[in-house]
């Protein structure tokens, strides 16, 4: 019959037994390309080695759900008299009329074709395979660049946020600063239309033009506690220098440094504290808020600066 003909063309081709029936019988005995096509299609089964067992009520050369009562299509062929090894037979050859058996020269060169046959169809297999592996790393380098592009914005924009805030607090910390100079220019505006130079031209008097020394006062109370409104502020710079200018008495200690920073010759950018040198202490920044008449330094003091 075709379908043992079939199988035994696949076992002389090497295929293992379990293997070559499972092909026969799932491809319907279509012959053996058929067979051979399913057995490349499954190689990679993981049950493709297991036993093969035929449904029941059916064995190999019988058609697959036919009544065990009827007689198979060899049995009907032989019961009409002809051959069943002449009827669709893999290994049957037309000789004119009439069908022979093939001899074994043409079994081989059968074999041979057939293998020949199998060998193209695996390096069809191959080469697709290739191709689909080529279009998976394709697509995964493609999807590799589109996340590395995604982690590069996302990179930028938190640059770009951090930027953003550093520039804010320049700009802050610029315009707190011009405050404390615009108050500071207004503060001397309003000083020098107020003294008018007087004060000046009073502390350049000579002593000589001054008349005798009066006596020393008579024993009385002590006098009042003067309110001073104003305070006499030298500043000792890190060179030597000095730098003495008169502040409001309520102005912040902030304003004494905004002003050795705009007239000291210290470097550009360098940070500095101030201190008072007897009694000693060094000023905070809670300090630079805090009134110049609160701090004790009311009506003069020498503070000198010092590196932070």
């Amino acid at each position: 019959m075709a379908e043992q003909t079939t199988l035994d063309s696949l076992l002389e081709m090497g295929f293992d037994r379990n293997r070559a029936e499972k092909a026969v019988a799932h491809t319907g005995n279509q012959g053996i390309e058929r067979a051979m096509d399913w057995l490349m299609e499954h190689e990679g089964d993981p049950d493709i080695d297991e036993p093969y067992v035929p449904p029941v009520g059916n064995v190999l050369g019988r058609t697959g759900g036919s009544d065990p009562q009827q007689p198979s299509p060899a049995a009907q062929t032989a019961a009409e008299g002809t051959d069943p090894a002449t009827d669709g037979s893999d290994q049957m050859i037309h000789d004119g009329d009439t069908k022979r058996p093939m001899t074994e020269e043409e079994k081989r060169e059968q074999i041979k074709r057939l293998e020949e046959l199998m060998r193209v169809k695996q390096e069809e297999r191959r080469e697709r395979e290739r191709a689909e592996e080529v279009d998976r790393e394709k697509q995964r380098r493609r999807q590799g660049q589109e996340l590395l592009q995604v982690k590069q914005k996302l990179q930028e924009d938190e640059m770009k946020k951090m930027v953003d805030l550093r520039q804010r607090e320049k700009n802050d910390d610029k315009m707190a600063k011009q405050r404390v100079r615009d108050k500071i220019a207004r503060d001397r505006e309003e000083r020098a239309l107020k003294f008018g130079g007087g004060s000046s031209s009073t502390a350049l008097t000579s002593p000589s033009a001054e008349g005798p020394p009066s006596s020393p006062p008579s024993q009385g109370p002590p006098p009042a506690k003067k309110d001073y409104n104003e305070c006499r502020i030298q500043v000792r710079m890190l060179d030597g220098s000095a730098l003495t200018s008169v502040f409001k008495a309520q102005e912040p200690l902030a304003a004494v440094r905004v002003y050795v920073q705009m007239n000291g010759n210290a470097p550009e950018g360098q940070d500095f504290t101030l201190l008072s040198p007897y009694p000693r202490r060094v000023y905070t920044e809670l300090d630079m808020e805090k009134p110049l008449q609160e701090l004790g330094l009311v009506p003069s003091a020498v503070l000198v600066v010092a590196k932070k």
